[in-house]
């Protein structure tokens, strides 16, 4: 069984406004609840819009453009600022660590995910996910990413697995599921907010609990 990561294992979203929240101590100071709510609505937009550049440059940039801080980082600090902290804005829900063990007692696991690898890494070390998954595949260091088929075929072939026997866990119905059914994989959308399905594509499953991931053993 072959993993997501953000938003998939991870929850993204609380690890972006954790980091908002250090930039508001960081650069804004004290900050009363109205301005700071409008102020993290912004940030997450800024956030989505840059979704999958490494490039973290112009989320910030934007952000400092529309809300003028007390103390602007300089452009050149910005990249290594989010580098260094973004990872440690994430946490690992101890009911996922939980499911993947058992689910390892019966088949093998890995992730796949999207990113930098400096970044994922310290994501994945800081949670200790790295002592639970059999592979870890990240886009930046093998030179593919989802949802290219090869991706999903180097896990499978580091796994020794053949795709029918493999399932697939993500968030992303475009990148996960669409990329893991072009490998000739079984995706399992996992849709925690469950947004409707707006485009052709169709899972093999859709879940909104990883606690549901243990009745697929079979």
């Amino acid at each position: 069984m072959l993993f997501d990561l953000d938003d998939t294992l991870l929850n993204r979203d609380k690890a972006v406004e954790k980091m908002f929240l250090m930039i508001l101590e960081k650069c804004y100071g004290a900050t009363k609840q109205p301005t700071k709510n409008d102020m993290l609505q912004s940030f997450e937009e800024y956030d989505k819009r840059s979704y999958g550049d490494s490039d973290k440059t112009k989320v910030l940039e934007s952000f400092f453009d529309a809300y003028p801080p007390k103390v602007r980082l300089p452009r050149r600090y910005i990249q290594d600022f989010w580098n260094e902290n973004f990872p440690q804005c994430f946490s690992i829900d101890q009911n996922t660590i939980h499911i993947v063990n058992t689910l390892k007692m019966y088949v093998k696991v890995g992730i796949v995910t999207n990113g930098s690898t400096q970044r994922q890494k310290a994501k994945i070390m800081n949670t200790h996910l790295n002592r639970c998954f059999d592979t870890i595949i990240i886009s930046e260091e093998v030179g593919f990413s989802k949802p290219d088929e090869r991706i999903f075929e180097l896990a499978l072939h580091k796994l020794n697995v053949r795709p029918e026997e493999a399932l697939f866990v993500g968030d992303d119905i475009v990148k996960d599921i669409s990329g893991c059914q072009n490998a000739n994989m079984k995706g399992i959308w996992f849709n925690p907010h469950k947004y409707k399905n707006e485009t052709d594509i169709k899972p093999y499953a859709e879940i909104h609990s990883f606690d549901r991931l243990i009745s697929y053993l079979t």
